[in-house]
């Protein structure tokens, strides 16, 4: 720590000690800026590539592993419902479901018609974020020059905004109503024609893929038990009512099985993967601005009192207190306290 009773004639060559200090770490602020960052983005283009080659209807210029896969679906404890779909990027192109009727030894077989294909939202919603992701790191070539940290923050919340929204639709499946699930498309696929009293849904939970059969039965029109449609939910439970043309239905029975979809956790891996880039890279810069330009105050803090005072005052004469330093157009707040 400095001496209190040093004399204010050290200032100069304290002052132009700081002043190196602070060129040479804009020096390689700017090297961070003009290299690391591009190299940072080619990283993250590449990731997303492997992401995007994943999902049907790859971005043009991008090779594809599209590829039809047969999964086969059931559960180790019930053996009412057992599947097997055909998945192909985005779309189930064949489903074949066998059915154990409760309290019956008949068993319903449906599969889809040859001419119908079912495509899953949320694969089509995640593929569409990946590519909006592409196109952000791709509007910025190797030979553009980022000026400040805050244009590089800006380009990697876009791009995280992008990949949180692709990781979320992968993540968390839509909810629905029965109402909904009973007049949905998916409904119409299948040979024979789906009965009246049996409802099915698929969708994507994290990196599996899930189909659910609900057995309905009708309620009495003359029934005295209390009617409460239930709302909005992605797994719906025995018990659950709704209306539909007039009459009434409730749910009496949920099979739910599922399989894992390998190269859906790898695109989760990619997601993630990418996100850490992008926060490391922020970090980088915000670190980067902040420690060059809130070296030179410090000195301030480690002068006697009327040292101190000398100079806070030649601070605000010139900057002034409603804005921080600058750094290549870059304001930052420079708490002089806080070493």
């Amino acid at each position: 720590m400095l001496n209190p009773q040093r004399s204010l004639s050290e200032l100069p060559k304290m002052s132009a000690a700081s002043q190196v200090e602070r060129a040479v770490l804009e020096e390689e602020f700017n090297w961070l800026l003009k290299e690391e960052v591009h190299s940072v983005l080619k990283q993250l283009q590449d990731v997303l590539k492997e992401a995007s080659r994943r999902f049907s209807m790859p971005t043009p210029g991008y090779e594809s592993q599209q590829k039809q896969e047969n999964f086969i679906l059931g559960s180790s404890t019930m053996d009412q419902v057992k599947g097997v779909l055909t998945l192909q990027g985005e779309a189930l192109t064949q489903a074949d479901i066998n059915l154990k009727i409760a309290k019956s030894s008949q068993v319903l077989h449906f599969q889809f018609r040859e001419d119908k294909l079912w495509k899953l939202q949320q694969i089509q919603d995640a593929r569409n974020h990946v590519n909006q992701a592409l196109q952000l790191l791709g509007s910025h070539d190797e030979n553009y020059h980022f000026k400040t940290g805050a244009e590089v923050n800006k380009l990697m919340d876009a791009v995280m905004l992008q990949l949180t929204r692709a990781r979320n639709r992968l993540t968390t499946p839509a909810s629905m109503t029965l109402p909904e699930l009973a007049t949905s498309g998916l409904m119409k696929m299948f040979t024979p024609p789906m009965p009246g009293d049996v409802m099915v849904n698929f969708y994507i939970n994290l990196s599996k893929l899930c189909l659910t059969v609900y057995q309905l039965h009708v309620l009495p029109t003359n029934t005295v038990k209390n009617f409460k449609p239930a709302g909005s939910s992605v797994l719906h439970n025995p018990g659950a009512m709704f209306e539909l043309n007039n009459n009434r239905f409730e749910v009496s029975h949920v099979h739910k099985v599922e399989c894992v979809v390998p190269w859906l956790n790898d695109t989760l891996v990619f997601f993630t993967i990418s996100l850490q880039l992008c926060q490391q890279l922020k970090d980088k810069t915000g670190v980067s601005c902040v420690t060059s330009v809130s070296t030179w105050p410090h000195v301030a803090i480690l002068l006697c009192s009327a040292s101190r005072v000398a100079l806070m005052c030649a601070h605000t004469d010139t900057h002034t207190p409603a804005a921080g330093p600058r750094v290549s157009g870059l304001e930052l707040s420079a708490d002089p306290v806080a070493m």
